[in-house]
């Protein structure tokens, strides 16, 4: 499994809303600025599908992504399993009033393990980004 992380300076409960609100999810869920989220819904329950479109903003292309939800411990933990079956599991930790997410993702075969750690860890990086200069 390929693991990313990153400690955001905000409570558990925004961290956690941010992260699951599809409101929210298109504002942040892009890994470099000339890419956007056009589109994301989310049903977080066990079973509950999460969708959304990462796309250029160039229109040049774009790419669905889709995962079932198989558990669910609300503000800690939440694994799915992508389209193509692969297991991704993340671990929300609060600690003096900031959170910190570590996500664990098996690799897909196409692109470098390494190119797959930069392009997970830009897309928290937008997260935090979005979470810590909201409502500001």
């Amino acid at each position: 499994m390929i693991t990313v992380d990153i400690t955001i300076d905000a409570p558990l409960d925004k961290v956690w809303s941010a992260f699951n609100n599809p409101d929210d999810i298109v504002k942040w869920n892009q890994a470099s600025p000339d890419w956007h989220c056009p589109k994301a819904e989310n049903n977080l329950q066990i079973g509950g599908i999460l969708k959304s479109t990462m796309a250029a903003k160039d229109g040049s292309f774009q790419f669905e992504f889709e995962a079932k939800y198989d558990e669910i411990i609300p503000n800690q933990f939440i694994r799915y399993y992508l389209a193509d079956g692969r297991k991704v599991e993340i671990n929300f930790n609060e600690e003096n009033n900031s959170t910190t997410i570590i996500e664990k993702f098996d690799p897909e075969n196409q692109n470098s393990e390494e190119m797959q750690r930069e392009g997970w860890q830009a897309i928290l990086n937008s997260f935090k980004h979005y979470v810590e200069t909201k409502n500001k």
